[in-house]
């Protein structure tokens, strides 16, 4: 399959721009509001100039040193997949608003799929599956980058897992993205075995290696680290 270049950076091209009137822009920098994504880019490469433009940690694919006063919390290896699912919609799957965003980061913290604050549901669509009135499996759309949008926040109640209910919402997310004329795509850690192995299975296919940096100032290494990937 081939591999788009604005997929190379895609926070860049989501927040300059389908994504923009969520960014915040310093210099070359730019980043999500901080409750919306922790996610932050620059055209290329990250200089030393740079670092003074951000504030607060900072999730990113993008290259370069950290600057003096900035430490590496951790970096995920990971790929990223572009699909080619066949879609389709059950009619157990709900959309999920904003009245919906305590039981999702109730969900988010039991599960971690990756970062997911009060306002990542205005990044773009979210589904859900429910049983009894409780959330139990939940997947939507982060980056949108012209022409494409990825995949995100695939997660399942432990309890209910093993049911395809996975399967099911992303292939749901697929049909979304697809009735809008553009194509799906996602990233997953590498040493998360199976969320590959169902990727692959709906038809997703490894097209690029990258690797996801939490940064922070190091000034604020007291404080927790966010959950990525």
């Amino acid at each position: 399959m081939e591999t788009y270049e604005i997929l190379a950076n895609p926070v860049w091209a989501a927040l300059t721009g389908p994504h923009a009137h969520l960014a915040v822009p310093k210099g070359r920098t730019r980043r999500y509001l901080l409750d919306v994504s922790p996610f932050a880019a620059v055209p290329d490469v990250f200089g030393p100039d740079d670092w003074a433009d951000l504030d607060g940690q900072v999730l990113t694919t993008c290259e370069g040193p950290a600057a003096e006063g900035w430490e590496t919390i951790f970096a995920i290896p990971g790929v990223q997949m572009e699909g080619s699912a066949v879609a389709g919609v059950d009619s157990d799957v709900v959309t999920l608003g904003p009245a919906d965003v305590p039981e999702m980061l109730d969900l988010v913290a039991r599960t971690q799929p990756g970062p997911f604050a009060p306002r990542t549901i205005e990044m773009g669509a979210y589904l859900g599956l429910r049983a009894e009135g409780r959330l139990i499996a939940m997947a939507g759309e982060r980056l949108k980058v012209p022409g494409w949008t990825e995949i995100s926040a695939v997660c399942t109640d432990p309890a209910h897992r093993g049911r395809g209910l996975a399967s099911q919402l992303v292939l749901a997310v697929v049909a979304g993205i697809r009735a809008r004329g553009e194509r799906p795509f996602l990233h997953a850690a590498t040493a998360n075995v199976n969320a590959l192995r169902l990727y692959e299975s709906l038809g997703f296919t490894i097209t690029r290696n990258v690797t996801f940096r939490v940064l922070r100032p190091q000034e604020a290494l007291t404080r927790d680290t966010a959950e990525v990937v």
